[in-house]
């Protein structure tokens, strides 16, 4: 690796630590994600895979059991070679292949330095996290087999896989990034073609198809050559017989396909980067736009200036929907009632409410959560133009109300028809469902009035938009949250056995017991049920008084 392709390197792996490091949020985001999604297996294996290796050394294996262990070893090499791999391409497409500053690195050195940089540095990024995890693990079986063989091997295995399955998944991910950037036929669809993507990846997830696809891997790869770097794993596990021309053959293959992976890599980057990217918002001439069309339908219903609001709100959206992203984040949730709903044959009742709640909360965060931050450098101009605070605030709340009470009765209906409800109760469900998603824009105005955000945050790692801020989304989600489960309560009559209920956890406490009687949680949940009616018009009211009086100091 040349000077030019180390420094690429350097300075790739350096913004990114600083990038997190600098992000206190974000850091501590990833810490609590690591620790809860890692936390438990380290724990396991930490603890069980002493005894394991104590058992290795001790233990005769017959030769069944050491050819079924040696399968499983290289088995799961194979299929971590190809999540690397996957993982490898998906952070290419969104990520890696966008060249930061690219009129610097492309104009300062070749294609291929800049190329051997960005791989190493990918390789880099990978091995930080994953080979302190694999010397840990390995170190807790090397404990128990005595033997400090297993934490070389492991570690060569895994630093094996790594600098192989990088190159491969950057040519591949180069390849997709270019067609839907560049070829214009995909390009114009990307949008889809990412919802598409990542509705079947959270579809196999839930529905376990992701599960039968590994294994189906698991089984075929076992004796393929993405399964020769396990034979070099399982030299440091004792009673197992490698083959030698296996590890011969995956030290030699890795570097053969590391070699050909960038050969290929830097023509593709080549083409890629000094490509123009595909226009795809660009309307074909004497062609009615959805705009015009939503124009022309809201002629003589509305007035021109909440039209216009309207109109230019729902297209700004449409032009760049990653701006929306974040309205997505509480189906991530909803994960993991897929495969209950697949077995029942039947959505619960209760998470046909559920649905809905998300359907009127979604209402709400569209266009109307950020009205002063959506603006952008516009909003001098906007607020000091001859445009009321009314007519803003109402051509916001329209926009919400276009796109989610459309939403709302899709979403009410179906999860209505598909429950144990009853007509009488799905009609109900849907009405409701339809009224929120109309109050609920109104309630947003004035919490992101009161709360803006005009910064843009880091959406994806190479993607920025301006979302509302995290205190406009914390009380818009109470706001929401609080009448709803007061009105649940109500309706369930549950004042007394939550009476009951803060009662005995009391007892449990050292604190002085606590008894609230059935009666103050029912005028406590009334309360709250008609403040959470009454709050979208004073939201309302809020946002057209701050717009009117908006004050730039």
């Amino acid at each position: 690796m040349t000077h030019a392709a180390l420094t690429v390197a350097d300075l790739d792996v350096r913004r990114t630590v600083r990038a997190i490091v600098g992000n206190r949020t974000k850091l501590l985001l990833m810490i609590v994600i690591g620790v809860v999604a890692l936390g438990p297996i380290t724990v396991l294996g930490v603890s069980l895979l002493p005894t394991l290796g104590e058992q290795a050394v001790t233990a005769s294996l017959t030769t069944d059991t050491a050819t079924t262990v040696l399968e499983y070893v290289t088995g799961g090499i194979a299929v971590l070679w190809v999540l690397l791999s996957v993982m490898t391409v998906m952070r290419t497409v969104t990520a890696v292949a966008a060249v930061d500053e690219p009129a610097f690195l492309l104009l300062s050195t070749t294609v291929r330095n800049a190329v051997v940089g960005i791989v190493a540095a990918e390789v880099a990024r990978y091995v930080l996290v994953v080979l302190p995890l694999t010397a840990l693990f390995a170190g807790a079986f090397a404990v128990g087999a005595g033997t400090p063989m297993p934490v070389v091997t492991a570690t060569l295995t895994v630093a094996l896989v790594v600098v192989t399955a990088v190159p491969v998944g950057f040519l591949v991910g180069i390849w997709v990034r270019h067609l839907i950037t560049v070829y214009e036929p995909i390009a114009r669809y990307r949008t889809l073609l990412f919802a598409a993507f990542w509705l079947a990846y959270f579809g196999a997830i839930a529905t376990g198809g992701l599960n039968a696809v590994m294994g189906t891997l698991f089984t075929a790869l076992q004796t393929s050559p993405l399964g020769w770097p396990g034979h070099l794993l399982a030299t440091g596990i004792p009673g197992l017989e490698p083959s030698i021309p296996a590890i011969a053959g995956a030290v030699a293959g890795a570097v053969c396909l590391v070699a050909v992976a960038i050969a290929a890599a830097v023509p593709a980057a080549d083409r890629h980067w000094f490509a123009d990217p595909a226009r795809t918002d660009d309307e074909p001439v004497g062609e009615e736009s959805s705009s015009d069309r939503l124009t022309a339908l809201l002629a003589g219903r509305v007035s021109r200036p909440v039209r216009t609001v309207t109109v230019t709100a729902i297209r700004r959206t449409k032009r760049a929907p990653i701006r929306l992203a974040y309205a997505g984040y509480p189906l991530l949730g909803a994960l993991g009632f897929v495969q209950q709903i697949i077995e029942l044959g039947t959505v619960p009742a209760f998470l046909a409410v559920l649905f809905c709640l998300y359907a009127v909360w979604a209402a709400g965060v569209l266009f109307t959560l950020n009205p002063l931050g959506d603006l952008g450098p516009a909003l001098p101009a906007v607020v000091t133009s001859t445009l009321t605070g009314q007519q803003a605030i109402r051509g916001r709340i329209l926009a919400g109300a276009l796109v989610g009470v459309p939403l709302a009765l899709v979403v009410s209906l179906a999860v209505g028809i598909a429950s144990p409800l009853g007509l009488e109760q799905t009609a109900a469900l849907t009405a409701a469902t339809v009224a929120g998603a109309v109050a609920t824009p109104a309630l947003a105005t004035g919490i992101g009035s009161a709360f803006p955000r005009f910064g843009s945050v880091n959406v994806t790692n190479n993607r920025e938009a301006v979302m509302p801020s995290k205190t406009a989304f914390v009380i818009y989600t109470i706001a929401i949250a609080l009448p709803a489960g007061a009105a649940a309560g109500l309706y369930l009559e549950a004042p007394a056995l939550i009476a009951g209920l803060i009662a005995s956890v009391s007892t449990w406490t050292p604190l002085p017991s606590v008894a609230i009687a059935a009666r103050t949680i029912t005028v406590t949940a009334w309360t709250v049920l008609i403040g959470g009616l009454l709050a979208p018009v004073i939201s309302y009211l809020y946002a057209v008084e701050r717009f009117d009086w908006y004050d730039f100091d």
